[in-house]
C-alpha cells in the first residue's frame, strides 16, 4: 500500500538496469546482493536468517507484512539482510501473535524497507542475467554516481563474512543464550551442564539459525555453540558426540580457517553439516564449490533422494554449491539432487559417520519433509558409525 508521502527509492543493479519504488521502512542507501525468495510466509525468519549477510532481499510474494512479527520467530538476535523488497507492505497486520510491525520492525535495525517495485520484472530479470550487485537509496539521486558506487562493491565472490555473523563467544543453548567462559584447552566436564539428555553436540556457528538449535535440543542433545574460528583440539577437548556444521552466508572457499578445521575433525568425529556446513565439508573432501546463477532461495525446491527414489519440498537459501563432479565417489557418495537443475544437494562419506545436505531440513520458514536428517543424526551418534 503505497503512501504519497513516503520517500522516493531506486534501486540500480550493476548491469545498470533501474527499479524505482518508495521506501516504508528507513531511509539513506544500502548496497549489496540482489536475490529473491519464492516464500509465500516467513519473512520473518528470512529477515533474521545469517546466511542473508550482505544481500537485498526481494520477496516474490505479492504482499508481506499481513501478520506482523513476533519474538519466538527469530532466526538469530537480529536482522541480517542488507535492504527488503516487496510488491506491496501490509501496514496493518492481523495475527494473535503479532507483537509488532514489520515497519517497526525494521527501523528500529535502521534496515531499508522498499514497497512498490515491480518485483516479478526484477526476478525475471535476476533469472536471465543472474544474482547481481544493486544498491538502492532514497531521495533524488544521480544515477551515474550510484552505477559507479555498485560497481565499487565487492560483492560475495571471495568474501568471508561468517566472521560478520558468528557468535563472539560459546553459549549454551537454551532457547536463547547463556554465556560460558571460555579459555582454549576447556575439558567437556567445564563445558556440559548435568547430563540429563542423552547426547552432547557441539555446533560451529558460521551463521547459524536458532530453529537448527531446536531441532537439536528437542531431540535430547545438549548443544554447545562455538564461534567459527574454534580449533579442533579445543573441539575434542570437549568429548561431544557429535559435530554440527551451521550454515551461514558467503563464499565457502574463502572461509579457509574453517576448511582446515573440518578436514581435521572428519576422522574422529560424527558430523552433519546443513548449507554453509555442506559446502565446507565438500571442500575439505578434496571438492570444489562454484557460484550459482541466481540461487536457491525459497520453501518449494524439489530435492531427490538417490537411496530411495523419493522426493522430498524443501527450504533452501544458498548461492553457492559443491561441484557435483569434483568429489571423489570412491569415498563420498551422492545422496541428494535438485530436481530444477540437477545440483549436489546431499552426500555422505562412505565409511565414515559424516553426512550433510544442501537444503534446510529445519526449515523456518518452509515445509517438513526433511527433518528426519536430525534423527538420522541422533541414530550416528549413538553407533558412531553407519
Amino acid at each position: 500500500m503505497v503512501n504519497l508521502n513516503q520517500p522516493r527509492v531506486t534501486l540500480v543493479l550493476e548491469d545498470g538496469r533501474t527499479f524505482h519504488g518508495k521506501a516504508f521502512a528507513g531511509e539513506g542507501e544500502t548496497l549489496g546482493e540482489v536475490v529473491f525468495n519464492t516464500a509465500m510466509t516467513g519473512y520473518q525468519e528470512v529477515l533474521s536468517d545469517p546466511s542473508y549477510k550482505g544481500q537485498i532481499v526481494a520477496m516474490t510474494y505479492p504482499l508481506i507484512g499481513n501478520y506482523g512479527v513476533n519474538d519466538e520467530d527469530m532466526e538469530s538476535l537480529a536482522i541480517q539482510v542488507e535492504g527488503f523488497i516487496v510488491r506491496e507492505y501490509m501496514p496493518y497486520p492481523s495475527n494473535w501473535r503479532s507483537q509488532k510491525t514489520l515497519r517497526d520492525f525494521l527501523e528500529e535495525a535502521k534496515i531499508l524497507g522498499v514497497e512498490g517495485i515491480d518485483t516479478r520484472a526484477l526476478t525475471k530479470h535476476i533469472r536471465t542475467a543472474g544474482a547481481m550487485k544493486g544498491i538502492m537509496a532514497t531521495g533524488d539521486r544521480n544515477l551515474e554516481e550510484l552505477l559507479q558506487k555498485v560497481r565499487a562493491y565487492p560483492g560475495l565472490v571471495g568474501r568471508d563474512l561468517v566472521a560478520n555473523v558468528t557468535t563472539p563467544s560459546p553459549y549454551l543453548w537454551q532457547e536463547g543464550r547463556r554465556g560460558l567462559a571460555w579459555n582454549p584447552g576447556m575439558s567437556g566436564a567445564d563445558v556440559w551442564p548435568d547430563l540429563k539428555y542423552p547426547y552432547k553436540v557441539v555446533a560451529i556457528d558460521y551463521g547459524i539459525k536458532y530453529n537448527i538449535l531446536r531441532h537439536l535440543a528437542g531431540r535430547d542433545c545438549h548443544v554447545v555453540v562455538l564461534p567459527a574460528k574454534a580449533q579442533p583440539a579445543d573441539i575434542l577437548a570437549l568429548q561431544p558426540d557429535g559435530l554440527f556444521l551451521s550454515n551461514g552466508p558467503g563464499d565457502p572457499a574463502a572461509v579457509t580457517y574453517a576448511i582446515e578445521t573440518v578436514r581435521a575433525l572428519i576422522p574422529e568425529l560424527p558430523i552433519f553439516g546443513i548449507c554453509l556446513g555442506h559446502q565446507l565439508l565438500g571442500l575439505a573432501m578434496g571438492g570444489t564449490t562454484f557460484k550459482l546463477k541466481f540461487g536457491h532461495r525459497g520453501g518449494n525446491q524439489p530435492v531427490k533422494d538417490l537411496r530411495t527414489g523419493k522426493v522430498e519440498i524443501t527450504s533452501q537459501n544458498h548461492g553457492f554449491c559443491v561441484d557435483i563432479r569434483s568429489l571423489e565417489t570412491k569415498d563420498v557418495e551422492l545422496t541428494h539432487i535438485n530436481l530444477n537443475d540437477e545440483t549436489l544437494e546431499g552426500m555422505r562419506h562412505r565409511k565414515l559417520p559424516v553426512y550433510s545436505v544442501q537444503y534446510h531440513p529445519e526449515a523456518s520458514p518452509g515445509p517438513h519433509d526433511a527433518a528426519y536428517l536430525f534423527d538420522d543424526f541422533l541414530a550416528l551418534m549413538r553407533k558412531k558409525s553407519w
